[in-house]
């Protein structure tokens, strides 16, 4: 009898269940209703996520566009989308379903080159944040987020000496040039490479013919050169 009572409190007199969607109320007269027709109803777009409001300490619940919905139940049900997040890469404007993106998929969608950086404008006077690959980034956050590439520069110390560097990694050969203006390729010419101060794949140590490092910014090299002959 109680249930009865609860389920007249949400039906009108002439039949039809209520219901919300995003904070608007709506009608339905069957029993069950899906996830397509509610989000036709609001006209949301059928590739949006739509959810169902639950009570804590419960988990909202994903309706699929196949889902079927009771509402007949002795209580109102709310239901909502996740709208989609703008945001932009290189002035170009983007959409999101998803609130977290990885770095790697933001480079692909703006086409970043490889020689380039990605960045998250930040408002001065704070620097912008580097997006790496791996980077997670959320697009949820107030206002609209704004990315932009750079090409990539590094500042090297080579033999006490600053030299500039546009690529995210340096060849044993390339250190040498830098230190010394041409690499001799020789059975009588022997050169040393020792490295400092680093990036976390390679924070110190020293290199050999063929073998290749990441570079960071004010990264230090030292370079010997002997001839043999």
């Amino acid at each position: 009898m109680q249930t009865e009572n609860l389920h007249k409190i949400y039906r009108k007199e002439s039949g039809e269940l209520l219901f919300t969607i995003n904070g608007k109320q709506f009608e339905w007269k069957e029993e069950f209703i899906v996830g397509a027709e509610i989000k036709k109803l609001a006209t949301i777009s059928p590739e949006e996520e739509l959810y169902l409001s639950v009570k804590d300490p419960w988990e909202d619940e994903l309706i699929t566009n196949e889902t079927r919905v009771n509402l007949a139940r002795p209580e109102i049900e709310h239901f909502y989308s996740k709208q989609k997040l703008n945001y932009s890469i290189n002035g170009q404007h983007f959409e999101s379903a998803r609130q977290y993106v990885k770095g790697e998929f933001l480079r692909k969608q703006g086409n970043i080159p490889d020689d380039a950086d990605l960045y998250l404008k930040v408002v001065k006077p704070w620097e912008d944040e580097l997006i790496a690959p791996e980077d997670w980034v959320d697009l949820a956050r107030p206002g609209t987020e704004h990315f932009t590439s750079k090409a990539v520069e590094f500042l090297l110390i080579v033999d006490g000496r600053e030299k500039k560097w546009n690529k995210r990694k340096i060849s044993f050969q390339e250190v040498v040039v830098l230190a010394k203006g041409a690499y001799q390729d020789s059975a009588t010419m022997y050169y040393t490479v020792t490295y400092d101060r680093g990036p976390k794949q390679n924070p110190e140590g020293s290199m050999v013919k063929g073998d290749v490092v990441f570079v960071k910014n004010k990264m230090i090299f030292n370079v010997t050169a002997t001839d043999k002959s």
